[in-house]
Order: structure tokens, then C-alpha cells, then sequence
């Protein structure tokens, strides 16, 4: 592992859950556990960016992962998906640690990030096109720039920090991975403060998945209305 890397393993095991975000698993309930790969380069992180036709989260920038099926530790999930979705070589990749498991509370899903040193690279390539439009290698550099950082304003009114990556500089990566960047990065002392930075509305492909919400609470508030009776899915 090259020297620059061990302050990130170090701050892996020093961070807590509550460093990085204010919504951690539930311990009265049960959770849907999943895993993603938060995997360095030379100098760069490895981010893919979701197919925009996706039901959930379409063209959101995220790390490589998903569902731990029975029987896998958070790791071998990690390493699984990454090489299911774009192809990584589980066999190059070094762990170097974990974060906290991290809630998130639409999808009840609880996910542990796995840290990786990507100590062989291999070519790799869009592997699920039904899951990935594309891959992003953002050096730490481009990330950490000024002009690359934004608070990103969503219609139901959250606002949260942002960075602007690929080619043109006109991806959006924010939300949960985003969070998780800014976070863990702000924990290691290694990401500049920037004052006042812009503000740029999610773009409309990315909010395909809130329409569809806010549409179905009208509707069932339209049906509450007329006296029906709604029901949870899994009734």
C-alpha cells in the first residue's frame, strides 16, 4: 500500500458512524444489508455512474456494490459487485479497512463502505449496462478542487454538499456518496474549505424516482380523501 493511503486506513478505523452521517441502522428493526467498494487508485477514487433509467436513484454517482447475498461478509459483497458491474478483478484489490455501516432510511437499507487499494489495475468496462451508464476515475486532485464543489439543492428541499466531476465537469456526484466523500475526506483534514460554493438543481433524469413519490402520496392522499383504505405493500 503506498504511503498516502495509510492515513485513509487509519481514519477507517478512527471515524464513527455519527462522523460521517446523522442516520445509522436502526436497532429496533430489522435492515436489508449491502455493501459498496470504495476503491483508490493512483491518486484516484472509482465511481460509477447509475443507468438513467434506473426505478431507484437513476444517474446517481455512487461506489460499485448492492445486496450482501446469504452467506458473504461485507467484503466478499464489495469485491462481488464491483466485478459484476464493471468488471474489477477481485484478486487485485487489497481491503484496507472499512467504514461504520451507514443507514439509508428510504430503502432501509444499512451499508458498510469497504476501503481498497486497487494494487493491480486492470482494464475494466460497463459489465451491467441495465445498472451502469458509466465509470468515473476522479483523482483526489479534481475532486478536491474549488471550482469542482457545489451544494446540490433537491426539489423536497434538502440541500448537501456536491462535486462536479467527469469530462465536462457537468456529472453531479452528491447524495449519500457524495456525503460520504465529503465526510470522510473532512475527517482526514485533507479537503479544503470553500465559501459560499454554488448551487446547482439535480437535473431532470435524476429525479424521475421523486416524481414517481410525489405522485403516489397525491394519490394516496387522494384516496384517503374518498375514504379508502391504503395499505403497506406487504399487505
Amino acid at each position: 500500500m503506498p504511503d498516502w493511503l495509510h492515513p485513509v486506513a487509519e481514519g477507517a478505523r478512527a471515524i464513527r458512524g455519527s462522523d460521517l452521517t446523522s442516520f445509522l441502522p436502526p436497532k429496533d428493526k430489522p435492515v436489508r444489508r449491502g455493501a459498496v467498494l470504495m476503491l483508490f487508485g493512483d491518486h484516484d477514487v472509482l465511481l460509477t455512474e447509475r443507468a438513467h433509467d434506473m426505478r431507484s436513484h437513476p444517474g446517481q454517482v455512487s461506489f460499485p456494490g448492492g445486496s450482501i447475498d446469504p452467506g458473504e461478509t461485507v467484503v466478499e459483497a464489495a469485491l462481488r459487485e464491483a466485478d459484476e458491474e464493471i468488471g474489477v478483478d477481485p484478486a487485485g484489490v487489497e481491503v484496507i479497512g472499512t467504514l461504520p455501516e451507514l443507514w439509508l432510511p428510504p430503502s432501509n437499507f444499512a451499508v458498510t463502505p469497504v476501503i481498497g487499494w486497487w494494487r493491480e489495475p486492470m482494464p475494466i468496462r460497463v459489465a451491467s449496462p441495465e445498472e451502469v451508464h458509466a465509470i468515473h476515475h476522479v483523482t483526489l486532485e479534481e475532486l478536491f478542487a474549488p471550482e469542482h464543489r457545489i451544494q446540490v439543492r433537491h426539489p423536497g428541499g434538502w440541500t448537501g454538499p456536491g462535486f462536479l466531476i467527469g469530462p465536462d465537469k457537468d456529472v453531479i456526484l452528491w447524495g449519500f456518496t457524495g456525503g460520504i466523500l465529503t465526510r470522510f475526506f473532512d475527517f482526514l483534514g485533507w479537503l479544503p474549505p470553500v465559501s459560499d460554493p454554488p448551487v446547482h438543481d439535480l437535473p431532470d433524469y435524476m429525479l424521475a424516482e421523486h416524481v414517481r413519490r410525489t405522485a403516489a402520496a397525491a394519490a394516496a392522499d387522494e384516496d384517503a380523501g374518498d375514504g379508502m383504505d391504503i395499505l403497506e405493500p406487504d399487505e
